[in-house]
């Protein structure tokens, strides 16, 4: 497995723990996602599979430094709103993918043109 792939598996898991989280403190779920947090994780999954800078160059910025918002902007207020709580909170749930995330935050990426030839 290339490392685009593992990286993409590991962003995939931190966006749909930390949905998990904030649908169990806030809409009272359990085990299963209520029906708009489920909407938004396969959402949040599509865009990363088609990312545009991943497809073009094999990497990506993370979505916090991605010059491109390719997240409509009610799911991208959703999502942020879900980054804004669980971030600080992913540090003391899961310490390991709280950190790389926030590595990631202040990691500089060469490859990654600011706009896009079209």
């Amino acid at each position: 497995m290339n490392k685009s792939n593992n990286g993409l598996k590991k962003e995939k898991k931190t966006i749909e723990i930390m949905i998990k989280k904030y649908c169990q403190h806030f809409h009272n779920t359990e085990i299963k996602l209520c029906d708009n947090c489920s909407v938004l994780l396969k959402y949040a999954n599509n865009r990363l599979d088609n990312c545009y800078y991943l497809k073009k160059f094999g990497t990506k910025p993370i979505c916090y430094k991605c010059p491109i918002h390719c997240y409509k902007p009610d799911m991208r207020k959703k999502i942020r709103k879900i980054m804004r709580y669980m971030g600080p909170r992913m540090m003391f749930s899961h310490p390991i993918m709280g950190l790389n995330h926030l590595f990631h935050r202040f990691q500089k990426i060469n490859k990654i043109p600011k706009k896009i030839a079209t």
